[in-house]
């Protein structure tokens, strides 16, 4: 089962984090399958790839309650869910 999930990066006290897709079984450094975004809580600055981010949700990833709601503040499931109307 692959998640969304945070891997911290950066210095003592100064923490910064990537999204990754990973597998459930890895550790949270461990080696992703992909990066899709960005977060820097200091700085409150987030950059996704909302293409990849929809395309591991569409195959059953399952996002973590943090990378969730990151999500949400930038719209994705509005996305998704517009996305599966049109496919209806």
């Amino acid at each position: 089962m692959v998640k969304l999930r945070l891997k911290r990066c950066g210095r003592k006290q100064r923490a910064v984090y990537r999204i990754v897709a990973i597998d459930v079984r890895s550790r949270r450094e461990g080696r992703d399958l992909r990066k899709v975004g960005f977060y820097d809580p200091i700085t409150n600055k987030t950059y996704l790839n909302l293409p990849a981010i929809l395309d591991f949700l569409k195959k059953g990833a399952q996002p973590t309650r943090t990378v969730h709601d990151i999500s949400k503040k930038a719209g994705i499931f509005t996305d998704l869910s517009l996305n599966k109307t049109k496919l209806n």
